[in-house]
């Protein structure tokens, strides 16, 4: 049997829950403290797309110093769940999930992964191409009919990948406007055909929604079914992830942002406008099922995963920061994120961020010691908390220094930008 620990020591050795939810567990917004258990809990599936079943979630604190961590930052906005494998080491939410409702964070509470959803994107583009229904050499005139002559050079892992040229949505007229208009995959991708490209495909790389949106479309014509289907239909149901959808349901935490006059909440994600780059939501739990399935090999084949991973930047393409570059695979990163805390740390990390009407997230994962971080947080203006938390819960269970504050030039220390950004 697999059970939570009751502490996790220098260096666990435990492997992660499969989880399930069980009616609202709340957590007072006054604070709370976290409670140790021992209970048994299931092995995640052996078999390919294959749901365990979810035994009760319960509040896990097997990382001392994270603990710690988060009683000081007492104005965090979140989750945070951190497994070895398939245990648990540490479970916990904290804060208000709805302020006008009186309503505090449980946690089965879904967020909205905002940028964390360009995986499945990916993961939906490349598990077609594992069926034979497309490759992401295909010209994306292939798929998109009516084309633009300058789109005849752009293949399917040119969206994936950020390298297509074609201008993202945040860079084009009246954003403003476009962002709080609701639309569909039809509209967006007519709306893509009108701009110029900003560089030859494959030259440069450039951060860019809108080449998932398209890629969304593609998941449609290649499938034969509606974006949202294909990813209920053939991944989220497939591997019991209950509490994970496109667009809204009930329940979802309202995402807020710091303004001078104080705590505002994001009332208008019109998440139509990124439908296949960051419109998703999900629970704790159900990401770590995601997570445990992508890299544990139930998803994807071996090469089709290597080839989710690779590094398709151009080999120009410069440090950031002072820094090693990250790898830019298909809607996911990898670096060594741990170089961004003090002290430092080295540790590969596949990872990707996420921002969008009121949400900050980071979800990470360290391949060598099988470790899943993922913290979701309801505040936009938590950056510098989200990736400082995360670090710290991957050097802990990784057995590492104890991160105390960020290092200069992280990405929690750059400037905050409106809450209307999506990366």
């Amino acid at each position: 049997m697999f059970h939570v620990p009751k502490t996790a020591g220098g260096h666990p050795r435990v492997v992660m829950s499969t989880l399930a939810v069980i009616g609202a567990l709340v957590v007072g917004a006054a604070g709370w403290a976290a409670v140790k258990t021992s209970e048994p809990v299931a092995k995640f599936a052996a078999r390919p797309m294959a749901s365990a079943p979810r035994p009760p979630i319960v509040l896990v604190d097997s990382l001392p110093n994270l603990s710690a961590s988060l009683d000081r930052h007492s104005r965090f906005m979140g989750g945070i769940l951190v497994a070895r494998g398939d245990q648990v080491l540490f479970r916990r939410v904290q804060g208000p999930a709805d302020v006008s409702a009186h309503k505090d964070l449980a946690l089965d509470t879904p967020f909205r992964l905002a940028s964390v959803s360009k995986q499945f994107t990916a993961v939906a583009v490349l598990k077609l191409q594992d069926e034979g229904k497309l490759s992401v050499e295909d010209p994306v005139c292939k798929w998109i009919q009516p084309c633009p002559a300058a789109w005849g050079p752009i293949r399917i892992r040119h969206l994936l990948t950020h390298t297509s040229g074609i201008p993202d949505l945040m860079a084009r007229p009246l954003w403003g406007l476009r962002r709080v208009t609701p639309t569909d995959l039809n509209e967006l991708t007519e709306e893509s055909k009108k701009y110029g490209l900003q560089f030859e495909p494959g030259s440069k790389v450039r951060y860019n929604n809108a080449g998932f949106n398209l890629a969304a479309a593609i998941v449609e014509k290649a499938s034969g079914m509606p974006f949202e289907a294909y990813l209920r239909t053939q991944l989220f149901e497939p591997l019991g992830m209950s509490h994970t959808g496109l667009g809204d349901t009930d329940g979802i935490a309202v995402g807020y942002a710091n303004f001078p006059s104080g705590l505002a909440a994001q009332t208008q994600p019109n998440v139509s406008v990124v439908t296949g780059a960051g419109a998703l939501y999900s629970t704790l739990d159900d990401m770590l099922i995601w997570q445990r399935a992508l890299h544990g090999g139930h998803v994807l084949k071996a090469d089709t995963y290597a080839q989710f991973l690779a590094d398709h930047a151009p080999a120009d393409t410069p440090n950031e920061r002072g820094r090693p570059r990250r790898t830019w695979g298909y809607g996911i990163f990898t670096n060594s994120l741990g170089r961004q805390v003090s002290p430092s740390f080295e540790a590969r990390q596949i990872y990707h961020t996420g921002s969008w009407s009121g949400f900050r997230n980071l979800i990470l994962y360290q391949p060598d010691q099988q470790v899943t971080v993922i913290v979701l947080s309801n505040n936009y203006h938590q950056r510098d908390e989200v990736f400082l938390l995360a670090q710290q819960a991957m050097a802990e269970a990784l057995g590492e220094p104890f991160p105390k504050a960020l290092s200069r030039g992280s990405p929690g220390r750059q400037a905050v930008a409106s809450p209307a950004q999506q990366d």
